[in-house]
């Protein structure tokens, strides 16, 4: 079951044209990064949006306590995670397409659910069923590119993918304020679901299916256990997949209590959107820095360095936010470079956990999504759920997460951390 690189792999990477080579994709490569990007953003669009409204949907579904309304974030990102299991074994059973196409069907129509909602029940249903069915486009995206690139090729690939679907939390706060100027937090739904059919016109006119026929998997409970196993006993597949799961809390904490820490830094919102951009904008070029160096340096000694460093400022952080010297700058500078560490991991590990995974690629992006996103989610909303006024509870976080994060890939790597991949 477990899948080699391709030979061509073993040819020099220094060149652009090498990822002309590895091309395997039914569409040009400008328009297939475009694509997946697209998909990718559309989940930061239905997160990142929501932080400037948070207020206002506590104030019109009554309700008061800060820290509750965080379950509008977090009720989406644990639908997100949970379906993960699902769209996987269907997408490689079924083809990308189909999944692919129902599952943003299904998102438009939650996202007018939640838009109409009478109640914040409903409206955290509504979320959770945002969260299931978008969950397709992280599992089937993955499957996607790993379908047409491997190895260094595809962490380049995620690299530029990462890269433009970062303007979606560049542009999603600023885009969920400026409908808060004009509009009811209602109107944010409404523009989510018209920008979700758009993309769905796009993937169903545009992208035919990668998953040959002869390729396809039958569902069954035996294949399902003998995939996960493969996929949860690969030494690379486990131990990424947890990696990647410590960070992604940590970024998820982050998210649930940005708002409330520049309300508490600052005393209003005013700054949260600039804040956001800002953060966001150094994940965005750490991914572009990623996608030119990654050919050359390879994906271990970048996202291991990255880790290293993250930790480092998650440390120096903690020491600011715990002695009473955290201010507005600090916080966003600080926050800025330790996202531009994440923005250098995550697509790494990402590629790095699917390596050996090509014969079961939409069921081991399943599992692993379902780990990283389902456990990061309720690390995120732990942390979240701590705010006290400081950053401290969010840092402390940080640091345990990142230190984590490290000893896993020590124990993976057995002495090769900052070798070339």
């Amino acid at each position: 079951m477990t899948h080699r690189p391709q030979s061509g792999m073993a040819a020099p990477m220094n060149a652009p044209d090498a990822i002309d080579q590895e091309q395997r994709a039914p569409i040009g490569f400008v328009e297939f990064v475009a694509l997946v990007a697209s998909l990718m953003a559309l989940t930061a669009l239905g997160i990142d949006s929501m932080l400037p409204a948070l207020p206002a949907i506590g104030t019109a579904l009554g309700v008061a306590s800060e820290n509750e309304r965080q379950f509008v974030i977090s009720s989406f990102l644990l639908g997100f995670g949970l379906a993960q299991l699902v769209h996987g074994p269907l997408a490689d059973r079924y083809g990308r397409r189909p999944v692919l196409l129902i599952a943003l069907a299904g998102y438009v129509v939650a996202n007018l659910v939640a838009a109409f909602s009478s109640s914040f029940m409903l409206l955290l249903v509504a979320r959770f069923a945002s969260g299931l069915a978008i969950a397709a486009s992280r599992v089937v995206t993955v499957a996607l590119v790993r379908d047409c690139y491997s190895g260094r090729a595809m962490a380049r690939v995620m690299s530029l993918a990462f890269m433009v679907f970062m303007a979606a939390p560049v542009l999603a706060p600023s885009f969920g304020q400026l409908i808060l100027l004009f509009g009811s937090w209602r109107l944010i739904f409404v523009l989510i679901a018209v920008v979700s059919a758009g993309v769905l016109a796009w993937f169903a006119i545009r992208m035919p299916e990668t998953l040959a026929p002869e390729q396809r998997h039958p569902l069954s409970i035996e294949r399902l256990m003998s995939d996960w196993r493969v996929t949860l006993t690969d030494r690379a597949s486990i131990g990424y997949t947890l990696a990647a799961t410590a960070l992604l809390g940590a970024l998820y904490g982050f998210i649930n209590s940005v708002q409330q820490i520049v309300a508490a830094l600052t005393g209003s919102d005013d700054l949260l959107v600039p804040v956001f951009i800002g953060v966001a904008s150094m994940m965005a070029l750490a991914n572009l820095i990623n996608s030119r160096i990654v050919i050359r340096l390879g994906t271990r000694r970048i996202s291991h360095s990255a880790l290293a460093a993250f930790i480092v400022l998650a440390g120096v952080h903690l020491v600011v936010a715990a002695t009473g010297h955290e201010t507005i700058w600090t916080f966003a500078i600080l926050q800025s470079l330790a996202m531009a560490c994440f923005g250098l991991a995550s697509a790494n590990f990402s590629a790095m956990a699917m390596e050996n995974m090509g014969a079961i690629a939409g069921t081991a992006s399943s599992v692993q999504g379902f780990i990283t996103v389902t456990i990061g989610a309720v690390v995120g909303a732990l942390i979240g759920q701590r705010f006290d006024g400081t950053t401290v509870p969010l840092y402390l976080g940080f640091f345990v997460a990142s230190l984590l994060a490290f000893v896993i890939i020590a124990i993976v790597e057995r002495g090769r951390m900052f070798r070339p991949s």
